[in-house]
């Protein structure tokens, strides 16, 4: 974030608080892949367990000793990465073109996805029932919005944009566009290296999950079958019912945590 021009009290005092918000987000988005690509790794290996998604990881955390304070937690952490998406479609992101129009953008509906994700999180912490699958939520708005006219139309644009949106993620990783947002400049060459391989095996393997769940909700609309779309959990699954079987899902698997690795270390020196 390149913050705003001016350069008094308030101005640095606003950038701490977004730096605070950027690594405590990072952090807790770190949590929750490391905690989904866990429970893929057991479906992968035909282990039973909690799906595969963020309540799966909601729900493996609850099940430990401070369970419910830990998703207290993650729920204060996925505000504050809301707040630092929201801080950079008002002030701009780092990187190239971080205050043009495009970046403002998608950095707002960013701040849109993780403060309701957030919110549905905090729910759970305050018991107000359980965590409902990612892939519930999926067939439920599907239906909903196939239901009204040009139905179709939207949930497939939906699925078309979400798709678009893992190949970006997948071709972005692989040009190390990530280096953009953070400050590398200290590290030593070999742990410049790992963050690399983090970030890219990990972004590759978070794109793929991306675009095969865009993939299944243009599906859904084609068919005018809700029943079509994908959640995470899903879309995980489908990778072992692929020609490579489960090694497909291990490995991206072992992709999606290796990029809640990278997001801990992109914590560590974000650029602000």
């Amino acid at each position: 974030m390149t913050g705003p021009s001016t350069g008094g009290t308030g101005a640095r005092e606003t950038r701490r608080a977004v730096a605070v918000a950027a690594r405590c987000g990072l952090v807790t988005r770190g949590v929750l892949y490391v905690l989904v690509g866990v429970l893929a790794l057991r479906v992968a290996f035909g282990s039973p367990g909690e799906a595969a998604d963020r309540s799966g990881a909601l729900a493996e955390l609850a099940g430990h000793p401070f369970g419910r304070v830990l998703v207290w937690a993650v729920g204060v952490g996925l505000v504050a990465m809301a707040l630092w998406r929201l801080s950079e479609a008002v002030f701009g992101s780092a990187g190239p073109n971080g205050r043009g129009p495009a970046k403002r953008v998608a950095a707002a509906a960013r701040a849109c996805f993780y403060m309701v994700t957030a919110f549905s999180t905090l729910a759970f912490a305050a018991g107000q029932g359980g965590a409902r699958s990612g892939d519930e939520q999926s067939r439920d708005v599907t239906a909903r919005v196939l239901g009204i006219t040009g139905g179709p139309w939207l949930v497939g644009l939906a699925g078309l944009g979400v798709a678009v949106g893992g190949i970006v993620i997948v071709v972005g990783a692989a040009r190390l566009s990530f280096r953009d947002q953070m400050d590398m400049s200290r590290l030593p060459r070999g742990a410049r290296r790992a963050v690399d391989v983090l970030g890219v095996v990990g972004g590759v393997a978070r794109g793929a999950v991306f675009t095969a769940a865009g993939a299944f909700l243009v599906h859904a609309a084609v068919t005018y079958d809700p029943g079509k779309a994908k959640g995470v959990d899903d879309t995980l699954r489908s990778f072992a019912q692929t020609p490579a079987g489960p090694w497909l899902l291990v490995a991206v698997a072992a992709g999606l945590l290796l990029f809640g690795v990278f997001s801990w270390a992109m914590a560590v020196r974000p650029r602000l």
